[in-house]
């Protein structure tokens, strides 16, 4: 672990915490598909900073944050050990519906004393969250994104969404359905990438 590339400084309990949430992360890629073979070999840059680069982006009084698809726990799992220092943390929930990886979050969260709410359900069906901020990563286009987050998100909330280098093309498309005005915010682990956080989104 390089806890120096963390983009703010955090507790030791908090590093302890990322290194044990690493730790069971390669233990489950062995069983199931949490990241890619490669990637369990650089989970700490790839996936823990990558994922940990959002919590400065949070605006101000947070109460609630969901993460869409939340998969092996990148972003959620890290948003909330991040959260759990702080002196009010915000409710995290992780929507995945597949089981394996939902049972994946929840042992995690207990192994390592994180609280959140797994939700086993599909997005699209899942009850609407009125959350403060909509997180995803490596999920599903910007106009498919847009459109869970407007059922999960509460009025004046934000989306923080981690794109890959097709961005440019993708909020192109989601300009035909969509009426945006994102931040651009250049990733911290990847130059091809960047992080959209968007406000105020409506349907065209």
């Amino acid at each position: 672990m390089d806890s120096g590339q963390l983009p703010f400084d955090v507790s030791r309990e908090t590093l302890e915490r990322l290194d044990a949430f690493e730790a069971l992360a390669r233990k489950w890629t062995r069983k199931i598909s949490l990241v890619s073979r490669n990637d369990a070999e650089h989970l700490w840059p790839r996936h823990i900073v990558d994922s940990a680069q959002l919590w400065p982006l949070r605006p101000a009084g947070v109460s609630h944050w969901v993460d869409l698809g939340a998969g092996g726990g990148f972003p959620g799992i890290v948003i909330a050990i991040l959260a759990a220092e702080t002196a009010d943390p915000p409710r995290v929930t992780l929507i995945e519906s597949d089981m394996r990886k939902a049972a994946f979050l929840m042992t995690a969260a207990r192994e390592i004393d994180c609280p959140v709410t797994v939700l086993t359900e599909r997005i699209e069906s899942a009850p609407p969250q009125r959350a403060d901020i909509v997180s995803a990563r490596a999920l599903a286009p910007l106009g498919t994104l847009l459109g869970w987050a407007e059922r999960h998100l509460r009025a004046g909330g934000a989306c923080l969404f981690h794109k890959g280098r097709s961005w440019q093309d993708e909020l192109s498309e989601a300009a035909g359905n969509w009426r945006l005005e994102p931040e651009i915010i250049p990733s911290i682990t990847n130059p091809d990438s960047v992080v959209l956080k968007i406000e105020g989104f409506s349907r065209v």
